[in-house]
């Protein structure tokens, strides 16, 4: 019984970074077609948005029935609940990079802002937290969760710089005030990108340790 469940345990890893493979993807190609202003590029992310809801759903029942047939306890317990979290969280990292792909596809549109902000280093550090928040997964490896925890305040102030850079940007230019809005649109979805890679993280730190470190950011001082 418990070889099955462990088996059962392990294929539910592997569907959950499969989706994850794909969420990483789409949120890759959505920033790509914003910087590149490709809106075919952003159509094909939009259009690969039910994938990713269609899977989550999967895992899901999957994990559901897990549950009912092997009444799991301890530690393979708080695996399947931290499966079905992080389940959760990539699915709505899915929809925000869809909601870039928006954004990209409207800006492609439009004239250039002539503004400063830089959405490749801000996606490269929270798609990186994302790569390493599930590699902790797979190696169970409780200090890379921790340190992609204590990359969430670096994606914040990023963002903040953002909203100094929009600030003047409508001062300079009130006339592309809507353009500049989908740019800070952006920069939001990516910090809460961030916030949720930090989620599947803290999941990762309570399936290895059995702790609860969401909320308590004063915990991460002692990774």
């Amino acid at each position: 019984m418990k070889i099955h469940l462990r088996k059962e345990i392990d294929r539910l890893k592997k569907e959950l970074l499969s989706l994850g493979s794909i969420v990483e993807n789409n949120l890759e190609e959505a920033v790509s077609a914003l910087i590149e202003r490709e809106p075919e590029k952003a159509a094909d992310v939009m259009s690969r948005d039910s994938k990713v809801d269609l899977k989550e759903v999967e895992i899901e029942e999957e994990c559901l029935k897990v549950l009912a047939l092997h009444q799991p306890v301890a530690i393979d317990l708080r695996l399947i609940i931290s499966i079905m979290k992080i389940n959760d969280n990539l699915e709505r990292i899915g929809d925000l990079a869809t909601n870039i792909a928006e954004r990209a596809a409207f800006l492609s549109t439009r004239s250039e802002c002539e503004i400063s902000m830089d959405f490749a280093k801000m996606s490269g550090k929270v798609t990186s937290m994302l790569s390493r928040a599930l590699d902790s997964l797979v190696k169970e490896d409780p200090q890379m969760a921790w340190e992609v925890c204590g990359d969430d305040d670096e994606v914040d102030n990023m963002n903040r710089n953002m909203y100094i850079a929009v600030q003047e940007g409508i001062r300079k230019d009130p006339d592309m005030m809507e353009e500049i809005i989908h740019m800070l649109s952006v920069s939001r979805h990516l910090e809460r990108i961030g916030d949720l890679a930090t989620n599947i993280a803290e999941d990762v730190i309570y399936m290895i340790e059995g702790r609860i470190v969401r909320h308590n950011p004063e915990n991460y001082a002692g990774t």
